[in-house]
């Protein structure tokens, strides 16, 4: 047989492969936004590494109100298009489109914890204890931000040149594990450390067994040592406070004078109760962590890099501040009356908010949809918020940075007000996602988030050296992540 014989026996083989394979898999039926044939595909899932937005808007502009598919370098994520899928998305039973499969395929994290991630008990300690604490947990907050604020951009008179994200980064870690670990732990540098890289020590690995079929990723997953390198360095500091927690529970019960009120202890009380050992308490707190950085530290860099473009806004803001602290003090019911500032977050949100999707969940079982397109078991899907959040049916002048945006609208009415605060989800606004599964942490990050703005615009003025130009967002694959090395120009406030 020569080689023109083989050629065309490859050939044939082939095509009759494909053509079964759009015959008998209901996802190769879906339209797709890139080479869909097999290799060819791969052209596609390069192209969404370097300009995953175009596609996207290409995608909801061809098929608008249903599904359509990208190729990755692992496989396909079937994206849902306008408000009526994404609702039916949020509504999906776990049973069918299940959040921790989505997590875990997106993140990798099964081939990076192990099985202990299954155990989720940390989202109950969150949703439940964080939240219902978080006026008596205020005050550390409140302490925290200002000591970091003045310990890593301490106030000076003249400009001073600062790499706002890694500044940012330890701001976030400090304030986030105060209320996790508490005082002295919460500014202990290796702790700290180790909190912060995890983040991209996630990312890194996921991004690496995503280059691989799944037949290899539990192989190459325990190859790679960055999250075992974790655990391993925060496990002399986290299980002897564990150790002795235990000791005076078991010493004195439920309560004891001086008993920590932080998610430490709420997680190995919940951990005691189930039997759980402390080995993955250490794992639930570094999980917790990586939440709370990698989402709030770029939250604010974005908003943060908005104030020093627009510094016109500066001013509105601090006058509001200022109003609502001298009339009633700082405390989470004062933060809460601060509309122009949540606005500001919740605007600058919209445009940029960590990633060009959300709500992913993968089909646990072969799904039906509600327009008759059929979802195969073991399909990632998610909502494209980049497009959600620029959709001009729902917001005027989409592209345009409007930073008091939702103030007006909470400003029409007492439903208005509730719908548009920065912590309410929507089929229009899906940072946070939306439904259930909606981010449980996002009320703490919010409080977080708006106490370190509001204590800022009090302290300083910020802005560019290249005034009113913003520096351009890192986009890779979904990611939407605000610069990491731009800078901006503090300076301790100078009267009015």
């Amino acid at each position: 047989m020569d080689f023109l014989q083989v050629a065309a026996a490859l050939a044939v083989s082939w095509a009759i492969t494909y053509f079964f394979r759009r015959r008998f898999n209901p996802l190769m039926s879906l339209p797709t936004i890139g080479p869909s044939a097999p290799l060819l595909s791969y052209l596609g899932a390069f192209r969404y590494l370097r300009d995953g937005e175009t596609m996207l808007r290409e995608g909801y502009q061809k098929y608008y109100g249903t599904v359509f598919k990208i190729a990755m370098l692992d496989g396909w994520i079937v994206v849902f298009t306008g408000p009526k899928l994404i609702d039916e998305l949020r509504k999906s039973p776990d049973e069918d489109l299940s959040a921790v499969e989505g997590t875990a395929e997106i993140l990798q994290l099964r081939h990076t914890l192990g099985p202990t991630f299954d155990d989720q008990f940390h989202v109950a300690v969150v949703r439940d204890k964080l939240t219902r604490n978080l006026g008596a947990l205020y005050p550390d907050v409140l302490d925290e931000v200002n000591t970091a604020w003045e310990e890593l951009v301490p106030p000076t008179d003249d400009w001073t040149e600062v790499c706002a994200f890694p500044i940012v980064q330890q701001i976030i870690a400090r304030v986030g594990n105060r209320v996790m670990v508490g005082l002295p732990i919460c500014h202990d540098k290796v702790f700290l450390d180790v909190s912060i890289n995890f983040t991209n020590e996630i990312f890194i690995s996921s991004f690496i067994i995503n280059l691989f079929p799944e037949i290899l990723k539990p192989l190459v997953g325990s190859m790679l040592p960055l999250v075992s390198k974790s655990r391993s360095k925060l496990r002399p500091i986290v299980i002897p406070l564990l150790q002795e927690r235990q000791r005076m529970m078991e010493l004195h019960g439920d309560s004891w004078e001086d008993k920590p009120r932080d998610m430490l202890q709420w997680l190995l009380e919940e951990a005691a109760s189930k039997g759980t050992p402390f080995e993955n308490v250490v794992e639930k707190v570094l999980l917790v962590n990586f939440g709370a950085i990698h989402t709030s530290s770029g939250t604010f860099t974005h908003a943060l890099y908005n104030l020093a473009a627009y510094s016109e806004y500066l001013e509105p803001l601090r006058e509001e501040v200022e109003t609502i602290i001298a009339a009633e003090g700082w405390n989470k019911a004062s933060l809460a009356k601060m509309r122009k500032l949540d606005s500001f977050f919740k605007e600058s949100m919209r445009l940029a908010d960590g990633s060009l999707m959300n709500i992913f969940r993968k089909a646990v079982r072969d799904v039906t949809l509600s327009d008759g397109t059929r979802i195969p078991k073991g399909t990632l899907v998610a909502a494209a918020s980049v497009i959600a959040h620029t959709d001009d049916a729902h917001y005027t002048n989409p592209h345009t940075f409007d930073p008091f945006r939702f103030a007006r609208m909470r400003d029409a009415g007492a439903d208005e007000a509730l719908k548009h605060q920065l912590v309410n989800t929507s089929v229009d606004f899906i940072t946070f996602g939306h439904g259930r599964h909606a981010c449980p942490g996002r009320f703490f990050a919010a409080n977080e988030i708006k106490t370190m703005m509001a204590y800022l615009v009090l302290h300083y003025d910020v802005k560019f050296a290249d005034e009113g130009k913003r520096p351009d967002n890192i986009r890779f694959g979904h990611a939407d992540l605000p610069s990491h090395s731009a800078k901006v120009l503090f300076r301790k406030r100078r009267a009015a």
